[in-house]
């Protein structure tokens, strides 16, 4: 932001011009918080985020708002214009230094309508500590004590959390909203940060948006997803909605398998077939439209090498292929995986394929085919992160990677992921060749050219087991329906997370399954479309 700010100011901007565009949008969207009168607190500090504060200060007073400066660190200069157009004011100030116990600050928290935290926002460098940290604990003990009857209005992200990974250096201002200028910030919506956030408003200041859309991620909307929905042309049938065969389920997790299946279904492909082993299949559990093709077992529910021939052979004609759901990681599976994948042979990036194995009569088979668009999810992550070189046999730009925050440490071989998840992303993806949807309470989706998306998405009602296998499924079929690797990934996180807000509205937080997700989804499809 600050580079874009920069440009901006070498191509005819100025400084003074942007702080007061900041400043005007964050007054404006403050307008809608208060009544004609209100009290309003402005913590003041010392860089351009203490400048924006100003500004606002300055326009809520012209608008008839009872404005209260608290500085600090911010002592008056003479080429402080903004401070100046306060003072000319008359609006009352306090700075902080004098004010050592907070009793002046508590005082004037107590009989507000309004605070805004204009103190650092984007200029977070170090954790929130002594007399800063006293202010921030100050503001955040009368906001519970008022409620709703005082709110916060961060500007820009509220003080203590950090800019760019959402992470809280030592405390935080709880806002109710946070008034981001000229963009959004990462930081604003991951957490622990996100829930310092409240809700998130634009502040425009000018940069040209173009500008902004080449270095910066871009926010998964509703409005970005309805462009991505395939067509369902009124004459159709099943065959122009693609085909996807799951390779999932095992003796221990049949469930996941199943949930997968149900979650490509339900965004609407065609068809949809479920290759597991005989023990699987035979324990039931599937809706009856999802079609089977039992394969070999190399032990009771556990999916072996042998598998590989029959797969391959029946794998003309889908248009996705997702792996991985409740597969399990028995050795057996690992050396189907190995085969399935090339992952014995030199590296060759067109094609998938197993080699012979020596010590049996099947083995003696080779077969190689050529990879659908694939989605690999769970365990079929968890055996890819155990075998070396994996990266080099995929071919590249075909497959989606669904991981969880410890399924991307494993593909990664780290102890603990970078604080910076949206860089982990990309880099990731750029280095796979692969499209990565890095999951969680907010979810990025990366391009190996780059690109990323951010999935504002936090809802506790999804923390339960299956919701993955859900949206690994729907990404699938999405992809059986022409959609891109990029976009099958977008639409699907979408679609996932505006089911999860139904099922939220309907059931709450605590006690929703994941196969309540599945009526939903296509009741988010169609509310996206508008009909």
């Amino acid at each position: 932001m600050r580079a874009l700010e920069q440009a901006a100011v070498e191509q005819g901007a100025t400084w003074a011009g942007l702080m007061e565009q900041a400043g005007l949008g964050v007054a404006q969207m403050a307008v809608h918080y208060i009544r004609r009168g209100a009290r309003i607190v402005v913590l003041v500090g010392p860089g351009n985020n203490g400048g924006d504060g100003l500004v606002a200060a300055r326009h809520l007073h012209d608008v008839g708002s009872a404005i209260q400066l608290y500085l600090w660190k911010r002592p008056f200069k003479p080429d402080d214009a903004n401070h100046q157009h306060c003072r000319q004011r008359g609006i009352a100030e306090l700075e902080a230094e004098y004010d050592p116990d907070r009793t002046a600050l508590q005082a004037a928290l107590q009989s507000a309508d309004l605070v805004i935290d204009a103190l650092l926002g984007a200029g977070i460098s170090r954790p929130v500590v002594g007399e800063l940290a006293t202010i921030v604990e100050t503001v955040n003990r009368v906001r519970m004590e008022r409620g709703p009857i005082c709110q916060v209005l961060a500007v820009d992200l509220p003080t203590g959390v950090d800019t760019e990974t959402g992470m809280i250096h030592g405390v935080a201002i709880n806002a109710d909203v946070s008034v981001a200028t000229g963009a959004i910030k990462r930081g604003m919506l991951f957490h622990p940060g996100r829930a310092a956030v409240g809700k998130i408003r634009m502040a425009p200041i000018g940069v040209p948006p173009h500008t902004l859309e080449a270095v910066m991620s871009e926010l998964l909307t509703a409005e970005y997803a309805r462009t991505l929905l395939p067509k369902r042309p009124s004459a159709a049938h099943k065959g122009l909605f693609g085909k996807v065969l799951i390779v999932g389920g095992s003796l221990h997790y049949p469930g996941a398998a199943s949930l997968a299946c149900a979650g490509a279904g339900r965004v609407g492909a065609g068809l949809v077939t479920l290759a597991a082993g005989r023990t699987v299949l035979g324990s039931g559990g599937r809706g009856p439209e999802t079609t089977l093709l039992p394969v070999a077992e190399s032990e009771w529910g556990t999916l072996g090498p042998n598998a590989v021939a029959e797969i391959t052979k029946s794998m003309e004609g889908y248009q996705a292929l997702l792996i991985g759901p409740g597969l399990g990681t028995a050795e057996p599976t690992k050396e189907f995986m190995r085969r399935f994948f090339g992952l014995q042979q030199p590296k060759a990036r067109n094609q998938v394929g197993f080699l012979p194995h020596p010590a049996t009569s099947a083995s003696s088979e080779s077969a190689s085919v050529s990879l659908p668009p694939t989605v690999i999810d769970a365990d079929g992550l968890n055996i890819l992160a155990s075998i070396e070189d994996w990266p080099d046999h995929l071919p590249h730009e075909r497959c989606i990677f669904t991981p969880h925050p410890g399924e991307m440490r494993r593909l990664l071989k780290l102890d603990q992921l970078p604080a910076d998840l949206t860089t982990c992303a990309s880099g990731a993806a750029q280095a796979w060749g692969q499209v990565v949807v890095l999951k969680g309470a907010t979810t990025i989706i990366a391009h190996p050219d780059g690109r990323t998306l951010i999935y504002d998405g936090s809802n506790p009602a999804l923390a339960t087991a299956g919701t993955g296998d859900v949206l690994a499924g729907a990404i699938a079929g999405l992809l059986a329906q022409g959609l891109s690797l990029f976009d099958a990934a977008a639409l699907g996180v979408y679609l996932h997370g505006a089911a999860g807000v139904r099922v939220r509205d309907e059931l709450g937080d605590a006690g929703a399954l994941a196969s309540d997700l599945l009526p939903q989804l296509p009741q988010a499809i169609r509310t996206l479309r508008g009909t």
